[in-house]
């Protein structure tokens, strides 16, 4: 028999930040670094990455909300960090996640790759994720 999985990890939470806090997310909005994912681009744009050998369906594009930039996508990751909009995971002195809203109002969500350097990658989240209108409304507060 087959079990169903919920696709979204249940244990992500927004970190509820101090005065403190929030000036160090700024400090890591200097530091932060923006590697990408392959399976979610349709096209690499100035990523340097090559498309995936057997891309898997269901992996939100981050053409579909119009970033095709390293530096639009790095941009947009500190801009979350510096809104303190973080996980309450972290490893060594990164959070799990980062979450992000685009000018056009698309929530973003990135995941640590590389504790070390402060890497991430990054994607559309779909409005189906229950934590996706959670993200829009902290940002526009």
């Amino acid at each position: 028999m087959l079990r169903k999985y919920n696709q979204f990890n249940s244990k992500r939470r927004i970190k509820k930040l101090t005065e403190g806090e929030l000036r160090h997310c700024s400090e890591l909005a200097e530091q932060v670094r923006y590697g990408g994912n392959p399976e979610h681009k349709r096209n690499p744009g100035d990523f340097g990455l090559a498309p995936p050998n057997g891309p898997r369906s269901g992996k939100s594009l981050c053409d579909a909300v119009g970033i095709f930039s390293r530096q639009v996508a790095l941009v947009l990751l500190q801009s979350g960090l510096r809104k303190g909009l973080i996980s309450d995971r972290f490893n060594a002195d990164w959070p799990q996640n980062i979450w992000s809203v685009t000018g056009d109002g698309y929530p973003l969500e990135a995941q640590l790759e590389n504790p070390v350097t402060g890497t991430y990658h990054g994607y559309p989240m779909p409005s189906s994720d229950p934590l996706a209108s959670e993200i829009v409304r902290q940002w526009n507060i």
